[in-house]
Parts: structure tokens; sequence; C-alpha cells
């Protein structure tokens, strides 16, 4: 530890904390859209003292104001290939000291150092620990707050993210000045006092926004973007002042989440943390360093890519039983699937029909399968070369389960002394070993007698604000439980090194980076209708990575040819991820479902290291053509490309001069020529790809190669 008296200031990748005897610490990025000083990094409200100038906003914190730095610590060989920077700030009247992480990676891979160079995106982590007397209460916490639009606010737009059940990730942009009006505030002499804010509630932390935005001005393309990971609650917040404008960014708050935690003198409290992202090549570059910024996240646990059915989507529904199950085990084989996954219903009684309330226990119902029960099932998906796979809500028990009635009453989340039931559910918490044994032990017998090595885990309620057992409030218990989960699966991955962990939390209602960095992959939609899907599945990127985006591809045999290319090509946006009876196909179908198959494993580790980026801007819930790109290391792109149009249509690719359609193959549907965009689609002035499409809707993937980019370049 060294002393800060004369140093003022530390560079981490791209970014700089800045800092005097008379301010806090504070971060921006030289050349970038965070060009404003002065904007304490952490803001602190208690429950004693809370703003020093009053404002809606979560700015300028009393307690925030007063700290000051008193070490810094290079801490590189904490994070390889990267740096990671600890500096303490202390507040001289409570004693609450700050220590804060910095930590800056070197973009791993050619492919993606290219779009998002090293050190472009930092996250941030604060523990907060009380060296003072008495009890203080904290509120409020922030992860980080930035300022930026120093040069003013008028050309910026911000994009950002709705999501809900069935249309995840629906991307918006929008002038900032349609956030924060411009209000004339020389005039006044005075700060604004207004905010507009994005807020999670309850435990879906992505079921009405994602966690992720992004700040942009299109004239210079210099951008920022953000990501809050917390799986319990967050808030993001934008003000303005006289000299631009502030960004914070929040885990669990007092007035959004019911959130208060109370640190007696010793204690210590760990915040949400963030990453901040910035980019000279507008929101595709800044979401390019985001990506660089998760692989970091779980580089150990990139693990093996397998291709998964799951009977559920438009196939069983949660009907499973031996009959039922074994076509669709050997079309799934025959298909070349490689893991087989029998979703929700295997531990209950069909003749219940509702069966919700019973869930808890995790054992087989013995009448939906035959003599040799659900391990025949199971030794059959085996014998056919398949990995066995099993749907599991693991954090609720039914309320008419027997499990309800023997594990203790702490064991459950509770508030103002009941228990708390959603949807005939109760919903364990992870922070008492009673809960915590039950489920080491259910995925222990899951293990040893079905010989299961994949786990979709879903997660279908939301009980509210959290639990006030052993918290101050239950915003405080919510997020203990989500910390206690994320422990429990590291935990359970130990124990059993080759099981795979699916978060599909009700078709990506909790897709955050709490739990992401500890899972292998996400179900992006539960949306059962493959023309709304394609939106999703290409949007999905922007916040997960590539090669966790699970896109349903779920071909039926009333689809047409074209319709059923369509479906598949939604799978191969990310992880194909397949169901639908395969059974039942037309010949032609299968022959598209084998071809699909094939070129996923051909292009599946790619996936590892492809950075995504939009050629028509992240799309529109109802755009009628709409396309995904990857760039995969050695320079090639891929473009996955939807036109949902009823009739014929043209579409300009930017960029994609070159192009080679690689699925369908032998499609003559498409008619694809050499084409100049227009400097208001291409900027940079790039040759592109003009479509043309036929009558009905259609979909392809095409192969843009670095060689033949790079000639069309030279030649221009």
């Amino acid at each position: 530890m060294t002393a800060a008296t004369t140093r003022d200031r530390v560079r981490i990748g791209r970014f700089e904390l800045r800092w005097s005897d008379a301010s806090p610490a504070a971060l921006q990025a030289e050349g970038s859209l965070l060009d404003r000083d002065g904007i304490a990094l952490v803001e602190i409200f208690t429950a004693v003292e809370q703003r020093a100038r009053t404002s809606q906003a979560a700015v300028r914190s009393a307690l925030g104001a007063r700290l000051r730095v008193v070490a810094v610590e290079d801490a590189d060989p904490a994070v390889p290939s990267g740096r990671t920077v600890v500096v303490v700030q202390r507040d001289p009247v409570t004693g609450l000291e700050v220590r804060t992480t910095l930590t800056a990676r070197s973009a791993p891979g050619d492919v993606t150092a290219s779009a998002a160079p090293s050190g472009s995106a930092l996250r941030v982590q604060h523990e907060l620990r009380h060296s003072g007397s008495g009890d203080i209460v904290l509120t409020t916490v922030g992860s980080a707050s930035v300022g930026f639009g120093r040069t003013g606010l008028d050309d910026l737009e911000v994009l950002l993210a709705d999501s809900e059940w069935l249309a995840e990730n629906r991307w918006r942009t929008q002038p900032l000045r349609a956030l924060l009006p411009d209000l004339s505030l020389p005039i006044h002499a005075q700060d604004g006092r207004g905010h507009a804010t994005l807020t999670s509630h309850g435990s879906w932390s992505t079921g009405e926004h994602l966690p992720v935005g992004v700040v942009h001005d299109p004239v210079r393309r210099a951008a920022f973007a953000w990501q809050i990971e917390s799986g319990a609650g967050w808030h993001m917040d934008l003000s303005q002042d006289l000299d631009g404008a502030t960004l914070g960014l929040f885990g669990p708050t007092d007035l959004e989440h019911q959130f208060a935690h109370r640190l007696a003198p010793g204690d210590a409290f760990t915040t949400v943390p963030v990453a901040l992202a910035v980019s000279d090549r507008g929101p595709d570059g800044a979401l390019a360093a985001l990506t660089a910024h998760r692989r970091g996240l779980r580089s150990d646990r990139a693990g093996a890519l397998p291709i998964v059915y799951n009977d559920f989507m438009n196939t069983l529904m949660g009907q499973p039983s031996s009959e039922a199950l074994r076509p669709l085990i050997a079309s799934a084989a025959d298909a070349g699937a490689e893991v087989f996954c029998i979703d929700a219903g295997w531990f209950a009684d069909p003749e219940l029909g509702d069966w919700w309330s019973t869930v808890g226990e995790w054992r087989e119902a013995a009448s939906r399968f035959d003599a040799a029960g659900l391990v025949g099932v199971t030794d059959e998906i085996r014998a056919r070369g398949l990995r066995v796979g099993l749907w599991l809500e693991p954090e609720v028990v039914g309320v008419d389960s027997p499990l309800a009635g023997r594990l203790p009453e702490e064991a459950f989340f509770r508030r103002f002394g009941r228990r708390v039931q959603e949807h005939g559910r109760y919903h364990l918490d992870l922070r008492h070993p009673a809960a915590r044994a039950h489920l080491d032990e259910t995925v222990d017998l899951l293990v040893r007698d079905y010989a299961v090595s994949y786990l979709k885990l879903d997660y279908n309620i939301n009980p509210g604000a959290g639990t006030e057992q052993d918290a101050l409030a239950a915003g405080d218990g919510l997020l203990g439980h989500v910390r206690a989960l994320r422990e429990w699966l590291i935990g359970i991955q130990y124990r059993h090194p080759g099981l795979l962990l699916e978060n599909c939390s009700s078709g990506a209602m909790r897709a955050d980076y709490a739990l992401l960095d500890v899972a292998h992959l996400q179900s992006t939609s539960d949306q059962q209708d493959f023309l709304r899907y394609p939106p999703i599945a290409a949007s999905a990127p922007a916040s997960i990575l590539p090669e966790q985006c699970a896109n349903w591809a779920y071909p039926a045999v009333e689809m047409s040819e074209a319709e059923t290319a369509f479906a598949l090509v939604t799978g191969l946006s990310g992880r194909l991820y397949l169901s639908g009876f395969l059974d039942r196909l037309r010949p032609e179908q299968r022959a598209l479902v084998g071809e699909a198959v094939a070129l996923h494993k051909e292009l599946r580790d790619g996936l590892r290291d492809a950075v995504p980026f939009w050629p028509l801007g992240l799309p529109g819930w109802d755009d009628p053509a709409i396309c995904l790109g990857y760039r995969l290391p050695g320079g090639d792109e891929l473009l996955f490309l939807w036109d949902r149009s009823p009739g014929a249509a043209e579409i300009l690719l930017p960029g994609a001069s070159g192009a080679v359609r690689i699925f369908p193959g032998g499609a003559a549907d498409w008619t694809l020529e050499e084409a100049d965009p227009s400097a208001e689609r291409d900027p940079v002035g790039r040759a592109g790809l003009r479509i043309r499409t036929g009558a009905g809707v259609s979909a392809g993937v095409l192969r843009v190669a670095a060689d033949a980019r790079d000639a069309r370049r030279e030649a221009r």
C-alpha cells in the first residue's frame, strides 16, 4: 500500500481515476464521451444522511462527497492479461472506508481486440468497511457514477432495452433530450433536480428492462456502454447539471427495492459490480467491449458447446411419458443432437392437472413412465449416444408439497412474519443450510441415479421485494439469497465437474451476469411463434455472450420448407437449441434440420470468440428485415438475416460485399448482388450487398470472407 499524497490520478486501461485533497475519486476516460471530471465515483446514502443538495436523482450524497483517497494498490497479479487497481477512500466523519477494485482486462484474440481495444471495458466494485463507532444503516450505495456531455447533450442518443416474457430484448434508440429536457439551467444558476431511470422490481432482474445501455454521439461515433451485474435489484439513474449529465449505476436501493443494510463497527458490505465500456466505433464498438468483459468473467467456464434437444417448446409442453419421449429421443439422435433434456413434468402425477403447487421434492412420478421408470428413459437416451438433461426449478417448494412441512420456517422467504407465497409456491432462501442441503441432495441423486449431466434451471415466480428473514429489509434479504444461489451453483459444479447448467429463468427473466458468469447457457425466450422470435434472438448478444444464447428452433410438419429454414436460422444465430416433433417432419424438412446441425457443429467453436454487430441496427419488435452479424477469428463475418415481410423485398446490407449464402444450401429464393450503400447507412463508405427476396417469409446465413472483403476495399 502506498500513500496517495503525491499522486492524484491512476490509469486503468482507457480509464483514469482522479482525486485531490479537496475532492473524492472521480472516473473518466479521455478521448471518449466520459469526459467530465468531478463526478464522485461512489455515492453513499444512509438512514441519517442523504444528499448534500436536494434532487430526485441519486447524486451528490453528503457522505460520498466527504470521501478522500488514502491509499492506492496496484494488484496486477489478480487478473492475468489485465490490470487491477484498488483505491481506498475514507470518510472522516463516520469512519467508513470504501475499497474500490477497478479491473481492466486485455482483449483476448485478435478479432475482439480489433473490435474493442484492450482496456476499453472496466469493472467496478466496492467493499464498504465500518471502522468508526456506532452502527451505520446503508440505504443506497452506488456501484459507479460517471459524468458525460461536457460539450453538450443535444446531439446525444441513448439506447435502452425493455423486456418481458415472450418479448425480450426490445431495444429502442431515442434522443437523450427526450429523457433529460433542456431546462435552461444557466439562467437558474443551479443543477437540475429531475432524473430519468430504469429499475428492476422483485427477483426478475430482466423481466421489465435490461441492465445494459449505451449513450452515443452518432456524428462522432463516440459511445459508452454499461452493465449492472445484479440478480437482485438494480437501478439506473440519468440526471443533468450545469456542466453536463451524470449516469449512476446501482444495485438494490431504499426507494426502489426496500433495501437497507446495517453495518456494525468492523462489518463490511460489498456492492453489486458494474462494467463500463468506451468506444469510438459507435454502439457496436461499445457492446463489443462489453462482450470482451463478459468473456473475462467466465473464461474458465466456456466448456463444451453441445447441441441440446429439449422436449418442451411446441412439443410435449410439460407432459412427458415413456411413450411420448421414445420417438423424440430417436429423432433427436438421428438429427445429430448431443443432449436430450426432459423438461418439466417428469416429477408430477399426470392426473393432477395443474401440478405447480405440489413441486419441490424432485422425485420421479412413477405413473408417467412404464415399468422401467424414468431410469429406463435416461438409459435409452444414453444408449442413443446422448447426454441426459432434466428440468429443475430449484428455488421453489409447492404449498402442497410434503417438503413444505419438513423444512424449517427460516429456510423460506418470509415477510411480516409469514412465508411469501407466489403461484402456489414458497420461495427457498439459499442462505439457510437446510435449503442448500435439500438442493445438494437433489442434484447428487439426479447425477448418481439418472446419469444427469445437464440441468435446465427454471425460475417461474417473482416473489416481490425479497425476504425480511435475517435481514434489515426485504431487498437486502433478496440480495443475500441471490449471492447464496450463485455460490450454490459454483459448488455443484465443483462436486460434478461435467455438469452443464442452463439458466432458463422463465425465458430470460433473470438473465444477468451475477448468474450468467457461473452458468453455461441462457434460454433466450419462451416465445413459441417462430415469426416473433428473430428480434429476440438477434438482440440477445447485446446483453448475453453469443456462446450462451440458447435460441430455440422448433420445426413443425405444418411449416413450409422456407418457414422451416426460417426457424432454424433463429437457432443457428446463437446456440442451436432444438425442439419440436422431429419424428413427424417431411424428408425435405429433416434434410434441412440435418444441414443446420452440421453447419452449427462447424461454426460453434467460433462462437467463443465471436463479436456481435448489427448491420441494420438493433432490431425493432416489428421490423420486417432483421440482421445479426458476428466477426470471427481470422476476420470472416457471419450474417444471420430474416425477412418477415409477406411479399418480395429488397434489403441493403452495408459492408457485406462478397457474401455467399451458406444456409439453406441450394436455395434460389434470394438474389445477391453488389451495392454501394448510402452514407447514412454506412458512414465509412464500404461496399455492400443488395438482397432481393421472394414472396413469403425467408431467412438465411451468409458468410463474408475476410480476403474477399479486403480485396473489395483495395479495389475501392
